[in-house]
């Protein structure tokens, strides 16, 4: 298993800067790219709605998960965030270690 992950949300783009600076301030991410300007149609309520969103792509670590997923909830503004969380198989070993030594221990 990896020790480390790239967990991806997105959000309303007004609410984006705010929620990356959350998360990295409480080093439950290491790192938020901010990827703006996202157009989602989407399934809600029994109707298809369409929004502006950006993409969040967080980096931290596997023990993190479930700490990250709680705050992530606690800042959103949706009712489901979306929450999708893939391992980082390998990479820079430099920056995986800054990944480690960025994040709540």
């Amino acid at each position: 298993m990896s020790e480390y992950i790239l967990a991806i949300t997105t959000c309303p783009e007004k609410e984006a800067d705010d929620l990356a600076m959350k998360l990295v301030e409480s080093k439950h991410c290491a790192c938020v790219n901010l990827i703006r300007n996202v157009f989602s149609i989407y399934h809600w309520k029994g109707k298809i709605e369409e929004e502006r969103e950006s993409i969040l792509l967080m980096k931290t670590k596997k023990n993190l998960e479930s700490d990250l997923l709680s705050e992530l909830k606690k800042h959103h503004s949706y009712d489901v965030p979306e929450f999708i969380v893939l391992p980082i198989e390998s990479g820079s070993s430099d920056y995986l270690k800054w990944i480690g030594e960025s994040t709540r221990m």
